[in-house]
């Protein structure tokens, strides 16, 4: 009689289990980085026979063997890999889209177009001090462009290094929760419910962290991961419950390199993924287009003022620089302040002259400064455009990798329904067994 009570009760308990697996698992349907759950159950054996023939047999109830989750390593690096790729893509398409506002913003190319059209204006009537004040105009309105242009960058390269500080940041918090999630993994009996729990959360954090850089992730017997970054042959990030500290810096010309110090060792972060690869890439870029911008500026205002002095200005003077430069090429303003010193004619022409504003059209021509302020701008989009046709690419491989994860391992309703049914007919039938034993115990008892 016990034995049948003992049966009955086994199965309330697993069943009960069971069904609350499943009801957790409708509760998180659609819940990102939710894993499905399911109570693995084994019949209990029973051991009968004499002192010389012990034989063991079933039917002596049902126990719980564990919480499994229907996990799928494999798909699960797809997902990881798929949007370490994109995490790359997606941040360079930031920062070139923020090069290509910083270039485009404050119309540097229609400000030159604007000067050397208002010195060609000037050509036709070099003696009318309202042409020449329109031309001195244009001529700090260009040069305001080019201020304002070299400062958007500036700034944009700034807003980067506070954003890679940031990210790295990030990182760093990533990888001190994943270490916790290792050390509770540790503390955890494998096969509970809190067990599922902690992986749940550690495969969210490598999600997370292969946003930032392509990430290596291996696990032990108790699901612990330890983590390289950088590909398999980066450094060891996280360890058991032991984390290293990835930083950052600018080398001398002026690219971002990334490392991991970790037990008193710093070794090298290769960035060839992630957001921290499209910062990297946006760094290199924004230097490549400042350093385009400077040449430009400085080429723009020497050979302007070199015109400037080889001819003469209204009062028959020499003619003086008409554009100063600052700390940088393009932190340019306009040292001249009274039109009629813009010198129209030759060194021998009168005050009718204009043979010095040809020569700056010709210095127009030779220097193409809009030429190669618009072939910078129109570089920059072109390579836009190519990285946002690989953005869709590469979304759509990772949104076919994650819809692969969810059908392995996220909740099918149908499912949970069939499971629910199940369980339930299940408990009823082990309630129905521990209702028989009691009423059979009942009726020996009256029979006494």
């Amino acid at each position: 009689m016990s034995d049948l009570l003992s049966i009955g009760a086994s199965g309330v308990r697993a069943y009960q289990t069971a069904l609350s697996t499943v009801s957790e698992n409708i509760a998180n349907t659609g819940t990102a980085g939710y894993t499905r759950r399911t109570t693995t159950l084994a019949e209990v054996s029973s051991i009968s026979g004499g002192i010389n023939a012990r034989t063991s047999s079933s039917g002596s109830g049902v126990t719980i063997v564990g919480i499994g989750r229907s996990a799928d390593a494999y798909r699960s690096q797809a997902v990881r890999s798929a949007s370490t790729d994109l995490g790359k893509t997606e941040t360079g398409i930031a920062w070139m889209s923020r090069i290509e506002s910083s270039l485009t913003d404050n119309k540097l190319s229609d400000r030159l177009t604007s000067f050397f059209t208002a010195a060609q204006a000037l050509s036709a009537d070099p003696t009318s001090e309202p042409t020449r004040a329109v031309m001195l105009e244009a001529a700090s309105t260009a040069a305001a462009s080019f201020a304002a242009t070299g400062k958007a960058l500036d700034t944009a390269t700034a807003e980067l290094d506070l954003s890679a500080s940031q990210a790295v940041d990030s990182l760093n918090s990533l990888g001190t929760a994943l270490a916790k999630v290792n050390d509770g993994l540790a503390r955890t009996p494998p096969g509970s419910s809190s067990a599922a729990q902690l992986a749940d959360q550690r495969d969210q954090l490598l999600d997370q962290m292969s946003t930032l850089t392509d990430v290596n992730a291996s696990f032990d017997q108790l699901g612990r991961a330890t983590v390289r970054l950088g590909g398999t042959s980066g450094p060891v990030f996280v360890v058991g419950n032991e984390t290293g500290q990835a930083s950052f810096a600018r080398n001398d010309e002026g690219a971002m390199q990334f490392s991991v110090t970790r037990a008193g060792v710093t070794s090298e972060l290769p960035a060839l993924s992630g957001a921290l690869a499209g910062m990297a890439e946006g760094a290199q870029r924004l230097a490549v287009a400042r350093q385009s911008l400077n040449g430009i500026a400085a080429d723009f205002t020497s050979q302007v003022n070199a015109v400037q002095a080889q001819g003469r200005d209204l009062n028959g003077n020499p003619g003086a620089a008409l554009f100063a430069t600052g700390a940088t090429p393009t932190d340019i303003s306009v040292a001249m302040t009274d039109p009629r010193g813009i010198a129209a004619a030759g060194a021998t022409g009168g005050a009718r002259d204009a043979s010095n504003l040809a020569a700056l059209q010709a210095v127009r021509t030779s220097g193409g400064f809009e030429t190669r302020t618009t072939g910078l701008i129109a570089g920059n989009a072109a390579a836009l455009e190519q990285r946002k046709t690989v953005a869709e690419a590469q979304g759509a491989i990772r949104d076919g990798a994650v819809s692969a994860l969810a059908s392995a391992s996220g909740v099918d309703l149908d499912s949970e329904a069939v499971d629910l049914l199940r369980f339930q007919q299940a408990y009823q039938a082990s309630s129905r067994v521990i209702q028989a034993a009691r009423d059979t115990f009942q009726s020996i008892l009256e029979i006494r």
